[in-house]
Order: structure tokens, then sequence, then C-alpha cells
């Protein structure tokens, strides 16, 4: 497996150039980077953008890890706004059309939502509701992503929606297209179950995986913690990994960024991987 490092991790306003840098200091082989709504590799990125990205990359000796966005908190596809839907479909197409450009095989995908208890006011959506709608926008999406041969790859996140290993492992089969698949974060089922548990369940399905760490004790978004530190058993979620075959990127999305000596925890996280990887034993 490879080590890539989500750049959310990095210093709040830092460049994609310093976090590129930065990822390669610390010993990663890649990084996962945003789209974003505007600046850098936002919503009217063009080919030129991408080129000169993909030039840093080459120049650090790096990989694109994968494509994430945080946008589908702002856009649901489960909204009862049928433009809010429209807009998250919009996003999904960009993601698949930069990840495209970049050489990425699937993209972080959020599908919606019940409810977001971390975000004031979230719209909270009946969930027969946001099934429905989230099947709905997925399933046109699907032509999209063949097209550019990137995977739709759907996180496990707080958002009370596809609650179980089972249940996301049905809405992915019912779209029966290889380009449907999970981007399964370790630490988000930690406060409600066992990740080596929903990797056996997932298997084949999960194109794409996080690294985070959790502490159940502490509870809430306060139980986020540097890896090794929480109560993830990493040696049971490295055996689950490999005997479903997984090979692919492994990513650290490491939130919030250290307050002081920020750059550390990009350190800090990768020898922790190196650890959990067995690097260097």
């Amino acid at each position: 497996m490879k080590k890539g490092i989500n750049i959310w991790s990095f210093k709040e306003g830092s460049s994609i150039q310093a976090c590129i840098e930065l990822a390669s200091k610390a010993g990663f082989d890649g990084i996962e980077l945003s789209l974003n709504e505007s600046g850098e590799l936002g919503l009217d990125a063009t080919d030129r953008e991408v080129l000169a990205i993909k030039r840093q990359l080459d120049d650090a000796g790096l990989d694109i890890a994968g494509l994430a966005t945080g946008l589908y908190w702002s856009y649901s596809m489960t909204s009862a706004d049928a433009s809010i839907r429209q807009k998250a479909m919009d996003v999904c197409k960009k993601q698949l059309e930069l990840a495209s450009a970049f050489g990425v095989d699937a993209i972080l995908v959020i599908p919606g939502a019940v409810g977001v208890d971390f975000i004031p006011g979230s719209e909270v959506v009946p969930y027969d509701a946001a099934y429905e709608r989230a099947s709905e926008a997925i399933a046109k999406l699907v032509p999209f992503a063949a097209e550019a041969e990137v995977s739709i790859a759907i996180e496990n996140v707080w958002n009370k929606f596809l609650l179980s290993p089972l249940e996301l492992r049905g809405f992915v089969d019912a779209h029966n297209s290889e380009y449907v698949g999970s981007y399964f974060d370790v630490g988000n089922v930690v406060h409600s179950g066992y990740p080596e548990q929903w990797i056996r369940i997932l298997g084949h399905r999960i194109k794409k995986v996080h690294f985070k760490d959790y502490r159940r004790q502490a509870g809430g978004l306060h139980g986020f913690v540097d890896l090794l530190a929480g109560d993830v058993d990493y040696p049971a979620v490295m055996t689950a990994l490999r005997e479903i075959g997984y090979n692919g990127y492994v990513t650290a999305e490491m939130i919030p960024a250290y307050t002081h000596h920020t750059e550390q925890i990009i350190y800090n996280t990768s020898a922790a991987m190196d650890a959990i990887l067995g690097r260097g034993q």
C-alpha cells in the first residue's frame, strides 16, 4: 500500500505547492488534493492549472493520491431544493473531469445527508427521501464516471446516512457499476462500530481508504486524535485490508491541524503510518 496525506491536514491557507513540498519532505508517496469553491483548484480550474500542479508533483516526486472536496457539505445531493441537488451533481462532474486530467482513479463523494450535527442549521432530510434522492443522483452520474474512467467512491461520514456496512454495500451494489464504490474512512466508524468489520463486508467495493484515529471515551469531534493515539485497532485494520486484497493508497486525513508548529503533524503522521504499514521494520 502507498502512503498519502490529505491536503486538509496542512495549515489552513497553505498553497498547494507548499503542501506538496512538505508532503514530499515528510516521506509521503502522494498527496490528496481538494476541489474548492474558488481559488486554487476551484470550480473554474483550467487545464493550464492542472498541468502546473502536475509539474509541481513531478518536481517533488509525488503522486496525486486522490481528489476530495468539502463542497458536498454546502451542496447536498439529498437537499429538498432541486437547485442545490443540481449544484452537487455539477460539483461531482467537475471532480470527475479534474480527476481524469490528473490520472486519479477514484474521487471522494458524499452522496448527501439526513442531518449533520457539526454544521449549525444543517438541513434535516427524511431518511427515505434522502435515500431516493442520493440513489437518483448517483445513477445520473454513473455515465459521466464511466466516460472519465474514474470511480465515484462514497465516503462514510457523519451524515446520519448509510449507517452500516451492510447498507452501504447495498447502496453501492444497487448501481451495478464498477465505477461506484466505497471511500472507506477508518476513523469515522469507530464511534459506532469496528473498521475491520466494515472492510471485510465492503470488500472489493473499497476504492480508497482514509486513515484517522478516534478515542471513543472523548466522543464528538474532540474524539479525533493523532494516529495510534485512539481506539482504532490498526493491526486488525491492516489484516482486513490485506485479506480483501486492497493495495491502493491509504491517505491520512488529520483534522484539525496543530495550533502551533503546524508542520509537525505531517511528520508525526508519516512516522505513525510507517509503523502501521510495517515500513522500515
